[in-house]
């Protein structure tokens, strides 16, 4: 009877122990949105935006006016004439495209701009996040923005990825797994980590 009590006492410690990791949740929208330097970031970055879109339609005006020009003087010009003005054309055209590129493309200045001003404050919530965690025993932190649920911060003890690997008989590649005191990076980081630490 004893050794079953035992038996008991020992799978419902080793139950309540598996299960004791703590758990808190944030909202990093509306905290980013309560940050006086996120505002006036968002702002400089709207500003920039409506500029470089001015921009963009002014030259797309241009390449129309063009281009009904052309429609409208084909039957008066030589076939010389013709070609020259359809090169103009096609100029604009060209100007066009790189100056969407140039700003609203992949890393163009509104993703560099944004990089600039809204990542360090990004990181800033981040290292709270982490040192909220930390001084009150969190072993992970989920944020609920956007309806998502990532992981913010994850303890590395519970990280059982080298487990997994020794499973699939991969050879582990050397300096591949960051530092335990790195945690998790914040969210909206290009180079975050896709794999969730889980016990």
């Amino acid at each position: 009877m004893k050794k079953i009590i035992f038996g008991i006492v020992f799978t419902l410690t080793t139950f309540t122990t598996a299960f004791a990791q703590r758990f808190a949740y944030v909202d990093t929208e509306f905290i980013l949105k309560q940050s006086p330097e996120y505002s006036a970031a968002q702002k400089q970055i709207e500003t920039l935006s409506q500029q470089w879109a001015k921009e963009i339609d002014d030259k797309r005006t241009e390449l129309e006016r063009l281009q009904r020009t052309l429609l409208a003087e084909k039957v008066l010009l030589t076939k010389e004439m013709y070609d020259q003005r359809q090169k103009d054309v096609a100029k604009k055209e060209a100007e066009l495209s790189s100056t969407q590129q140039k700003y609203f493309g992949y890393e163009g200045s509104l993703f560099k701009k944004r990089q600039e001003l809204i990542k360090p404050i990004q990181d800033k919530v981040y290292n709270a996040i982490k040192d909220m965690a930390n001084s009150r025993s969190y072993d992970f932190v989920l944020d609920k923005s956007s309806g998502g649920a990532g992981i913010l911060f994850a303890n590395p003890k519970f990280d059982r990825s080298e487990d997994v690997i020794e499973l699939l008989g991969y050879i582990k590649k050397a300096n591949l797994k960051p530092n335990a005191d790195e945690g998790k990076k914040p969210a909206n980081n290009p180079d975050q980590p896709r794999r969730s630490k889980e016990k």
